[in-house]
């Protein structure tokens, strides 16, 4: 099996965590590979000339955005910089598996994606209302998936505030104070007026993930809408079957947490047994649960 065979079959059995991972890095890689030629071919490196940039990015200027709606989704899997897309993408994987040890995948992608939408939100109002940013709107571009994962952050930091992670020097954290770090950094980092609108938008994801996280404790889902809104526009592309499928009722996410909770209950009964009386007591069945759930 091929390099590209690997990654296809990866992507395809992987996650919505691992499959947002494998976007942003693909079309990182698309476009910088892209630029290589339009280095060449028009004789500037300049990103600010890079056309492929300003057709993926969101603009400041609301005009030019009414050109290019699509980029406020774009934007959230656009990167040019390597650090920029690394820590972006090491922040996603850390606190998206938080967030999939409490809620589900669907979750997720409504956070991803609707936490992107809120930053730009955030991103046009201070560009277009605050006097010393205004100058700005016509060369300024919005890029990258930072506010989407402030708002994963903030979202599981609402639902699970003292659920512990181990850092690095500091040992066990609650997750309410790696959230207020963050959110302390980006506010002391917007009066440098440097990166400005990337401070704004992560604020914007932020504020949609801590009202998510309230709005979920209290067994409200704002993302369900949003869902199945994407899943009708994913339907109207997919090729139709000439198969009669009959479909079952999909599970509520009460449903989901309690069957992810009894599976995980009979895996540990299945390890109590392994340590009490081996690996070859198990039957037949507890050896593939035991499999099925280590994938």
């Amino acid at each position: 099996m091929g390099i590209l065979d690997e990654i296809k079959q990866s992507y395809r059995q992987g996650g919505a965590l691992t499959r947002l991972i494998y976007i942003n890095v693909g079309v990182f890689v698309a476009i910088r590979l892209l630029q290589v030629f339009f280095s060449f071919s028009s004789g500037s490196a300049s990103v600010n000339d890079y056309p492929l940039l300003q057709w993926l990015s969101v603009s400041a200027d609301l005009s030019a955005l009414l050109f290019k709606p699509w980029t406020v989704l774009t934007y959230m899997f656009v990167h040019y910089d390597f650090l920029h897309i690394l820590f972006n993408m090491l922040y996603l994987y850390w606190f998206g598996r938080i967030f999939l040890e409490f809620l589900n995948p669907r979750q997720l992608l409504g956070v991803y994606f609707l936490g992107g939408f809120s930053g730009v939100v955030f991103y046009l109002l201070s560009y277009n209302l605050i006097p010393v940013l205004i100058p700005q709107v016509p060369v300024v571009l919005l890029m990258g998936a930072s506010g989407s994962v402030m708002a994963i952050l903030f979202a599981i930091a609402r639902y699970a505030p003292n659920h512990k992670i181990h850092l690095l020097f500091f040992g066990a954290v609650s997750l309410k104070y790696v959230a207020l770090v963050a959110l302390i950094l980006d506010l002391i980092s917007i009066s440098a007026l440097s990166n400005t609108g990337g401070h704004f938008t992560h604020l914007g994801g932020a504020a949609f993930g801590f009202i998510y996280g309230g709005q979920i404790s209290s067994g409200k889902d704002v993302t369900l809408g949003f869902n199945r809104m994407m899943d009708g526009l994913a339907n109207i592309f997919k090729p139709k079957s000439k198969l009669k499928v009959t479909h079952k009722r999909a599970m509520t996410d009460m449903e989901f947490n309690a069957r992810k909770i009894n599976k995980q209950k009979e895996v540990d009964r299945i390890l109590d047994k392994i340590k009490v009386s081996g690996y070859d007591s198990l039957s037949k069945e507890e050896k593939q649960t035991l499999f099925d759930a280590s994938k």
